[in-house]
């Protein structure tokens, strides 16, 4: 496995940095120009690194730069051979809003591991380690998923929280689960943070579930495996280009649902630094003649854990 410390450590200056570059569009209200920061942060770090790498899940097509196209090369050529899925800047709304929830995210795994997702929507559903796997499933009804949930913790359905993205598609999802007597949280954005609450009881998450994008799907997938958590998707096609699209990407069956191995095989490395706060990682701090930054790092055969770096002000 081409996949070790120092690689992580590397990454974790990739994050950090392109969190740094964000840090004077906070608050700006031009999440655009916050992202171009963050992405050319990325890309001019990751171009430096030994490795020869290849975007499979980035933000956009070759004639949407200066975002990180998928199939873009980058590193040097001369190290491992990687996937790599890269969210330069995840909640470009909070970030120019200044609010928590603002990331900096990418995975990276060997060559063929991660999925190369199309730029669509995905159905999503996750839930932590000591839920039972066959307790969810993408095709159970709510009830049944909710249900299932409640015994396998030893609670009552009314002491349960569901996480899903505040959004008009949810409107009946979100009816069902307030007349089920479900607690609900909300978010207007920033499924990557969402699904993350699954991964520990401290975030008092018990599911989280619904329709977000599918290259956001992937990353947390990258981290949810680390954690033990269980992960399942389906990418939803809306129109005959977006279904043209996946099959010339290698995707034959449009209805498939996938299981995490399937999305990501073998081992992983997820790095996600704070730009604003989130309720895992904190947000870049200026501090004197520094920056401080936080990462969550998940890498599948070592180590879960939050690194804090600090980087001189140019």
């Amino acid at each position: 496995m081409s996949l070790n410390k120092d690689l992580i450590n590397s990454l974790v200056k990739v994050t950090s940095r392109a969190a740094i570059n964000c840090y004077q569009y906070l608050g700006k209200g031009d999440k655009k120009l916050a992202d171009k920061a963050a992405t050319d942060s990325m890309r001019n770090d990751l171009n430096n690194l030994e490795i020869n790498g290849e975007v499979v899940i980035g933000e956009g097509e070759l004639d949407e730069a200066p975002m990180l196209y998928i199939g873009e090369k980058l590193g040097k050529g001369n190290g491992p051979n990687l996937d790599i899925a890269v969210d330069p800047l995840e909640g470009t709304n909070f970030a120019a809003k200044n609010i928590p929830g603002a990331i900096s995210v990418l995975a990276i795994s060997d060559k063929g591991n991660l999925f190369n997702a199309p730029e669509t929507y995905m159905n999503k559903i996750a839930v932590g380690k000591d839920i039972p796997f066959d307790a969810t499933d993408l095709d159970y009804p709510i009830k049944k998923n909710i249900s299932n949930i409640a015994e396998a913790k030893n609670k009552n359905i009314n002491e349960l929280t569901v996480c899903i993205l505040d959004r008009p598609r949810h409107k009946e999802i979100i009816e069902e689960l307030k007349s089920l007597k479900v607690n609900l949280k909300l978010i207007s954005d920033g499924d990557i943070c969402g699904a993350l609450l699954v991964t520990d009881k401290k975030y008092n998450i018990d599911l989280f579930l619904g329709i977000g994008g599918g290259p956001e799907g992937v990353i947390s997938a990258a981290a949810l495996d680390a954690y033990g958590c269980k992960f399942q998707g389906r990418f939803l096609f809306a129109t005959d280009q977006d279904k043209a699209r996946a099959k010339k990407m290698g995707i034959s069956d449009l209805n498939k649902k996938y299981e995490l191995n399937e999305i990501v095989k073998g081992d992983s490395i997820f790095c996600a630094t704070g730009i604003t706060s989130t309720e895992m990682i904190a947000a870049v701090k200026k501090e004197n003649t520094k920056f401080i930054t936080e990462t969550l790092v998940t890498h599948k055969e070592s180590t879960i854990e939050i690194i804090k770096s600090e980087e001189p002000i140019a």
